[in-house]
């Protein structure tokens, strides 16, 4: 009796530690963010496919997802309105934020999400007068658990000379300093870590990748440099449960860049 007794004392206790851990695991927000640079939708076979991009995010299963070089009506992307077209292809919202006008349309940053934008804002960024103009998209979003967030993408300029650089990211920060709610910053920045850029970044942003394994985002057929970043902050609010670099290498230029974090109660 005193065998049985113990057995099902133990089953007790077991049973309960399982159910304690699926209804604590169940009360996590855990929010997949992807950055993914489009290429306007060019792709390595020197074709426009919309479709291949739309596959690697939708198996992804992203809940958030940064675009970076995304046409809107141009002629070179067949006057399509491109975040639209992947959001349609994705069953996901979408927003586009205007960078510069170019080849009879506008180009500039995109999100996609699985969940409504409560508040939109598109910061520009500044840049020399000879530069490309660039921005950062910003929406607030309330997530299914009832948290408010904001989600920052954004594609810095991609000249060796790092003046536009720093001065974008200077403003990133100033911008972004005294921020409502938790933040996620993702896109193509152009610059590796440990860059005076990222440097600035990070005064106020934590990466998402570990400091003694930085995984390559770029090119996409044999990665070598990381450009593709997620950041976020506070970094009191933020837990990176997991990263993942994603080289479809038809796709485009860059790999995609996943990352899951948990949103800190």
């Amino acid at each position: 009796m005193k065998t049985k007794f113990i057995i099902i004392s133990l089953l007790i206790f077991f049973f309960s530690g399982s159910l304690w851990a699926q209804k604590h695991n169940s009360k996590a927000t855990v929010v997949k963010v992807l950055t993914f640079n489009i290429l306007h939708g060019a792709t390595m076979n020197h074709d426009f496919d919309l479709d291949k991009l739309a596959q690697v995010i939708i198996e992804s299963n992203a809940d958030l997802v940064a675009l970076q070089e995304v046409d809107f009506k141009t002629k070179r992307a067949r006057n399509l309105d491109l975040v639209t077209e992947l959001a349609y292809r994705c069953k996901m919202q979408g927003l586009f934020g205007k960078a510069m006008n170019y080849d009879g349309g506008e180009y500039g940053e995109g999100i996609l999400s699985k969940y409504s934008f409560h508040k939109t804002i598109n910061h520009a960024l500044p840049h020399l007068p000879n530069n490309e103009p660039r921005a950062a998209l910003e929406a607030i979003i309330i997530l299914p658990s009832n948290d408010t967030i904001s989600f920052v993408a954004t594609h810095l300029d991609h000249l060796q000379e790092d003046t536009d650089r720093l001065l974008q990211t200077s403003e990133i920060n100033k911008i972004f300093n005294n921020a409502k709610y938790p933040c996620i910053l993702a896109g193509d920045l152009n610059d590796t870590p440990k860059s005076r850029s990222i440097d600035i970044l990070v005064e106020l942003w934590t990466p998402s990748y570990h400091s003694t394994y930085i995984s390559a985002t770029y090119p996409a057929s044999a990665p070598k440099e990381k450009i593709d970043y997620i950041m976020y902050q506070p970094k009191s609010n933020w837990e990176v449960i997991k990263t993942k670099v994603i080289c479809d290498t038809i796709a485009s230029d860059h790999c995609a860049y996943l990352v899951s974090l948990e949103l800190q109660k």
